[in-house]
């Protein structure tokens, strides 16, 4: 599996390009918007896009979705059903946020704790890692060992929990549960700023480092 991130709209959230390098059929990970750049980007690295996987349903992730989705034929998995009050809110974020606006939608799949996703010969499995929303799930590559985590950890930091439904004590037990058993050598991919690894936050993130 390869992948290129795409920063996209005002709050530079990283949509995320994701393929199968045998087939160039691929996926892309919570499109925000600016969707002339998603779509022309996969044609310069001609992936051929598949679907559309959705970790939450905050505007500067799913805010394109329905737009992409119809643009391209393709459906949408992701994230699970307790996100639907963020999604079916998508038309009053884009007003308050002053983004185009964003239709609600109804994803083609709820995905669940478990749960296996797919794009050509590339299988991911999915997180349920509720906090920061309730719906939140991240998406993991076990043979790359990449996990694309949302807004539930950053380099150095952690989602925020001040929205409706945000829960710092799930939020906690998400990453110390759910992530961090995935292996310190994990990279991860998150909804916004730089790369790092379970490892380094283990280490040095002050908000779930190993001992705090």
């Amino acid at each position: 599996m390869d992948y290129r991130i795409l920063p996209v709209t005002p709050f530079a959230q990283n949509c995320t390009l994701l393929w199968c390098e045998q087939t160039m059929k691929g996926a892309v990970v919570d499109p925000g918007g600016d969707l002339d750049e998603i779509v022309a980007a996969a044609a310069q690295l001609g992936v051929t896009l598949e679907k559309i996987l959705l970790t939450h349903g905050h505007i500067d992730h799913a805010g394109g979705s329905a737009a992409l989705a119809a643009r391209l034929a393709i459906p949408i998995e992701g994230p699970q059903r307790e996100d639907a009050f963020w999604i079916d809110q998508l038309p009053n974020q884009s007003r308050m946020f002053g983004f185009p606006h964003c239709a609600a939608f109804t994803p083609d799949r709820w995905l669940e704790d478990g749960d296996q996703v797919k794009f050509g010969n590339v299988v991911l499995e999915v997180l349920h890692t509720p906090g920061h929303t309730p719906g939140h799930v991240c998406f993991f590559h076990a043979p790359s060992k990449l996990a694309i985590v949302g807004d539930v950890l950053f380099a150095g930091s952690i989602g925020r929990t001040d929205f409706p439904r945000g829960d710092y004590e799930a939020l906690i037990h998400s990453i110390r549960g759910k992530l961090w058993p995935l292996g310190d050598d994990v990279q991860f991919i998150c909804g916004h700023g730089p790369m790092s690894s379970f490892g380094e936050e283990r280490a040095s993130n002050p908000f779930v480092a190993d001992g705090t």
